[in-house]
């Protein structure tokens, strides 16, 4: 795996272990009964971002490191998941 690849890895894992952790724990105007007049009740009004971010650098982090032993070991390799028998 090249150092691009890696780092494409990553990007990726983060960005969906964000989609995964950014709505835990999120408190609502409509949860906190205070709606300001123009927005929706759903709104996020304590959203903890920043200690989320760092939750999800730690998480992904773990994940793509499991990845990449995975796929630097030759545990699974292209012709593993070759479903079409197309690499012979």
């Amino acid at each position: 795996m090249g150092i691009t690849s890696a780092i494409v890895l990553y990007a990726v894992v983060w960005f969906l272990t964000l989609l995964i952790i950014a709505p835990i724990r999120i408190k609502t105007q409509g949860d906190l009964g205070e709606v300001v007049p123009g927005t929706h009740a759903g709104s996020p009004e304590i959203h903890n971002l920043k200690k989320k971010l760092w939750i999800t650098s730690g998480v992904a982090f773990v994940i793509w490191a499991i990845l990449v032993a995975v796929v630097v070991s030759g545990m699974i390799t292209m012709r593993d998941i070759d479903f079409f028998n197309r690499m012979g």
